[in-house]
């Protein structure tokens, strides 16, 4: 029996959670972060800081924070500082403060009691143990457009003076937010948009020759040497450089190619297996997207998608939406759940950037909401969530 052989040395390097060892193109943003919050590790407790980083899906904001995050808690070590650096996604915890908080003290105290506080209990409780433990706390609140839509300024009014209340403790907790949609701040307060926006840091999208360096990187520590070869990348680069230099999209597609070679026996990723790849990988559709849906959100766009495959219509009405959802419902077993919900679902979907809405025009009865699914196909769509809702029983996050 022939030996197995794979193209990768250690795929996990391609991983979406990965940090790499150095961020190529991003070294300027990096410095500034480090200058932003130098005070941090020369004298803590004497000041906070607030910085924002923005840019487009795939420019490399949330790695950007991660890899500051890990070099500045460690200088802070080797300096017998307390510093922590907590990054959650505010997608992930449904806009909520309360889970925000939650996950941040479990960070310290991982058998934190879950229930019977509020969010501003859990904030003052959140002081009490950075001044107990001498600590001191960067949060960064990734994907800050879903926290401000669901709860509008006060959290981020709370966080930004919490310390204000505490007299003239030291200066525990900094903030980075982290945003695609810089606007979305209008819907906030001045003074905490003022507050906000006065250390912003933007990602450009990235050019092919830039997205060429960060893939010739992660082919150096994820593949066997001989295996992959310039123009391959380059091919990868270009398709990522088509759909606005999404970097996340050229890993995506380089991981996915590779297991086509592996799944074909290959001993070298071809640029056959990078078209293939292209045409089962969108960018605005990534597996971390659908897998950080709840079970309804799933179960709604499963139902949209099935609506487009069935029918040549380039948009569908929410009220048709809503009953493509309910027969998902009934086939899954599952209570549906109210146009109030469906529409915050809808706006969530929006946000991503997995479906589109609009409002209706003339010649249609009544107002309503019309949604499409622009960058996808329906049925792929309806494959991926259909895969997802069967791995994880359908049930995995519910809300």
């Amino acid at each position: 029996m022939p030996q197995y052989f794979s193209v990768f040395k250690n795929e996990s390097k391609l991983d979406i959670n990965f940090i790499p060892p150095r961020l190529p193109h991003r070294g300027p943003q990096l410095n500034l972060l480090n200058q932003f919050f130098r005070f941090a590790v020369e004298s803590p407790g004497k000041m906070t800081q607030r910085v924002m980083i923005t840019g487009k899906i795939g420019t490399g904001k949330t790695v950007l924070s991660k890899h500051f995050g890990l070099s500045i808690t460690k200088e802070a070590q080797e300096r017998g500082i307390s510093l922590n650096y907590v990054h959650v996604n505010c997608r992930e915890c449904k806009g909520s403060l309360f889970m925000i908080l939650q996950r941040t003290i479990l960070k310290f105290y991982p058998h934190f009691p879950r229930r019977g506080y509020s969010a501003e209990e859990l904030l003052q409780a959140l002081m009490q143990i950075l001044d107990e433990q001498n600590a001191y706390l960067i949060l960064a609140l990734d994907e800050l457009e879903a926290l401000i839509r669901v709860e509008g300024s006060d959290p981020l009014y709370n966080l930004t003076r919490v310390q204000e209340d505490r007299l003239k403790a030291l200066q525990r907790l900094s903030l980075i937010c982290i945003l695609r949609q810089p606007e979305c701040l209008d819907a906030l307060d001045p003074s905490t948009r003022s507050t906000l926006q006065r250390n912003v840091i933007h990602l450009e999208e990235y050019s092919k020759l830039q997205l060429r360096d960060i893939l010739n990187d992660r082919v150096n520590l994820a593949f066997r040497h001989g295996t992959i070869f310039a123009p391959t990348v380059d091919l990868i680069a270009e398709l990522a450089s088509s759909e606005g230099g999404d970097a996340r999209y050229a890993i995506e597609l380089l991981w996915r190619a590779g297991k086509y070679a592996d799944a074909s026996g290959m001993r070298e990723v071809s640029p056959e297996c990078i078209r293939k790849a292209a045409v089962s990988v969108y960018p605005v559709v990534r597996k971390d997207i659908i897998s950080s849906l709840c079970l309804h959100e799933k179960l709604f766009l499963l139902g949209v998608a099935r609506r487009f495959r069935q029918a040549e219509t380039a948009y569908m009405s929410m009220g048709e939406a809503e009953d493509a959802y309910a027969v998902v419902c009934e086939e899954h077993g599952e209570k549906k759940r109210g146009h109030t919900q469906l529409w915050k679902y809808v706006k969530d979907l929006s946000v991503a950037g997995i479906i589109e809405t609009k409002a209706s025009g003339t010649g249609q009865r009544g107002k309503t909401t019309l949604i499409s699914l622009p960058r996808v196909p329906a049925s792929d769509l309806e494959e991926e969530l259909s895969k997802a809702l069967m791995q994880k029983g359908g049930k995995s996050i519910v809300n």
